[in-house]
This record gives C-alpha cells, sequence and structure tokens, in this order.
C-alpha cells in the first residue's frame, strides 16, 4: 500500500515547512503544526545549551507533530550524532528528524529504532531510493528550490523517477512551489505532499529580517539566481538566492558587513557568509544571503503561517484522506 504524507507523520494536510536554519525558529514551526501541516525548526550548528533551549522553545509551542531540521554535511558525524541524541533525549516522540542531505545509515537507523518520525531531502533519485530503503519520508528537491541544491534535476522530473522507482514509498516535492496550482503540478508528477520553503520565508512568524521579507515579496523568478558564492559556513553547494551586488560581483573583499545574535550570542558576519539576514542581524542586509526559489513569484504578500497552510489545504491530501483510504480498504478486505 502506497505511504501518505499525513498518515506518516500525523498530519491533517499533507504540508511540510522547511527547517530554513536562522529563518525557521519555534514561533514558526509552532504556528505551521498548530494549523494542521508540519512544521519544521531549523537546527543548523545549534548543539548543547542552544539546541536544548529551541528544543524547549518548540516543545512548549504546540502539542503538534512537529520537526528538527539537521544539516549533515555543515556539522560532521560526531556533531550530528550529539544533536540527534539531543532530539531524542529531550523532546516526545511527535517530535520527527529531518535531514538535509544524506546522514550515514546508523544515524537514520537510529532515528526509526526510537520510534520517531524520519525525513530526508534528496536531489537525487539515489539518494532517495536509499533513503526510502531504511524508512524514511523523501523530499524530492529541484533545482526550482531557495538555498542550497542537492541535485541538478528539474523538481517534477525527480519526483517522477522517484515515483517510478518506489511505487509505494512517501516523496514530498520541494522547489518552485508558490501556489496552490503548483502543488497540484507536482501531485500530478507523483508526489504525496509538498514542502515549501521561500512561502514561509515571510510569514509573520518567520525570523527574516523584515528588508529579506520584502525583498522575496517584491520578487520575481528571474531575480533569483544559482550561485556558489555564499560559501563562508557552508562550503561546496550551490544555492539559489536572491541576485545581489555580491552575487554580480564575487571578487569583493571578504570583510565583515554587519552583525547578527544567535541564541544570545553576537557574531559578526562577514561578505560571502551563507548565514541568512535574521531579525536579530543589522548592517548591509541587501548584501547577504538571501535564500529565495523560483515561487518568489507567486509569494506577494507576508501571511501569517496558518493562512499559508490553508491556501494549500484545499488541494492537498490529508487525514481525511487518510481515513477514507483505510475505510475502503477495510471494505474490501471483508
Amino acid at each position: 500500500m502506497r505511504a501518505t504524507l499525513a498518515g506518516a507523520l500525523g498530519l491533517d494536510v499533507a504540508l511540510l515547512q522547511s527547517g530554513m536554519g536562522g529563518v525557521a525558529g519555534a514561533e514558526l514551526a509552532c504556528a505551521v503544526s498548530e494549523a494542521g501541516a508540519a512544521g519544521c525548526v531549523g537546527g543548523y550548528k545549534l548543539v548543547g545549551d542552544a539546541l536544548s533551549a529551541v528544543l524547549g522553545r518548540l516543545t512548549a509551542g504546540t502539542e503538534r507533530p512537529v520537526g528538527v531540521n539537521l544539516i549533515p554535511e555543515v556539522v560532521g558525524p560526531d556533531e550530528l550524532d550529539r544533536q540527534v541524541a539531543q532530539v531524542l533525549d529531550e523532546t516526545p516522540q511527535r517530535v520527527h528528524l529531518s535531514f538535509f542531505g544524506m546522514p550515514e545509515d546508523a544515524v537514520l537507523d537510529r532515528v526509526v529504532a526510537a520510534g520517531r518520525g524520519l525525513v530526508v531531502q534528496v536531489g537525487s533519485v539515489e539518494d532517495g531510493t536509499h533513503a526510502a530503503g531504511r524508512g524514511a519520508v523523501v523530499v524530492a528537491q529541484g533545482t526550482e528550490a531557495g538555498g542550497h541544491l542537492l541535485g541538478t534535476a528539474r523538481r517534477d522530473d525527480l519526483v517522477s523517477a522517484l515515483r517510478d522507482r518506489l511505487p509505494d514509498a512517501c516523496l514530498v516535492a520541494s522547489g518552485g512551489i508558490g501556489s496552490p496550482g503548483e502543488a497540484e503540478r507536482a501531485l500530478a508528477a507523483g508526489a504525496d505532499g509538498v514542502l515549501l520553503g521561500t512561502a514561509f520565508v515571510v510569514a509573520h512568524e518567520s525570523r527574516a529580517h523584515s528588508r529579506f521579507k520584502a525583498a522575496v515579496t517584491a520578487a520575481d523568478e528571474a531575480d533569483t539566481v544559482i550561485t556558489d558564492v555564499y560559501e563562508i559556513g557552508w562550503p561546496g553547494r550551490r544555492h539559489r538566492v536572491l541576485a545581489t551586488a555580491v552575487t554580480a560581483d564575487p571578487g569583493q573583499p571578504k570583510n565583515f558587513i554587519g552583525r547578527t545574535v544567535v541564541e544570545g550570542k553576537p557574531y559578526l558576519v562577514p561578505r560571502f557568509s551563507s548565514a541568512v539576514p535574521t531579525e536579530a542581524t543589522s548592517g548591509r542586509i541587501e548584501e547577504m544571503a538571501m535564500y529565495c526559489g523560483r515561487s518568489c513569484g507567486d509569494v506577494s504578500e507576508q501571511l501569517s503561517a496558518a493562512d499559508v497552510v490553508a491556501a494549500f489545504a484545499r488541494v492537498l491530501p490529508g487525514a481525511e484522506t487518510v481515513k477514507n483510504q483505510t475505510r475502503m480498504e477495510s471494505n474490501v478486505s471483508r
């Protein structure tokens, strides 16, 4: 039987919110989950007390299913192991783990053995097949997506190829989805649900800087570029961002252009940093990494997270779909 996203994670709406580091704090994640979808806080490089503080706010803010996003390639296996241990030790079963890129099999097996929901975002058929084989919900990221890119395939091509390979797996489409109509196209390609990033960057509960939000709502897809210039802190990975003076002239010096605060700790922000400008950031915001997908042409206003979820809920499968499918299968088996 083909798995469903709502059934796998206990959702009312088959929609995942991208766990964007810096932008996706507990307030956004909880608001998305309270609306019936799956919110997700960005774990990024947080560990120890800083991660505990985020997890505490996350679990206090909602009783609904919600997730924590971790990025294996930016922390390495030892730090990832610490992060995973903290999430498993400090949160209830309703908190799932989401990985951006493939961790080692032992990590995936540990999450599944703990009875937690497991989500893995991939950019290739090979990685998607491997993740599904370890029990994961597979997010197929196309090059239309904002942020760091895991592969070279367009969204619907990757979804279709994965569906052909994995007829019973739970597949989620990511990249360029800014409208219900685009979500319907992703479902037609074989997805069971969608993951949204850019639409939530501009949500009221997002921690993105106000100038970042304004730039996204004013942009269309032609204003985004794929580049590798924002590499300090996350080297070796292409990313889609809004075009800036930095993407236009990558030969500029790596001077400090701003300041930010992460969980109470101040940091200087150099030009070419991979860090996004948040509400705690000051300086040359217009030169910083403003990750943005091609969906920005359909994202023209700042809404609440609940309003974003509601706009997509009418075209996405949800809990009622799962109930009806179960009822039909029960009737057939009699």
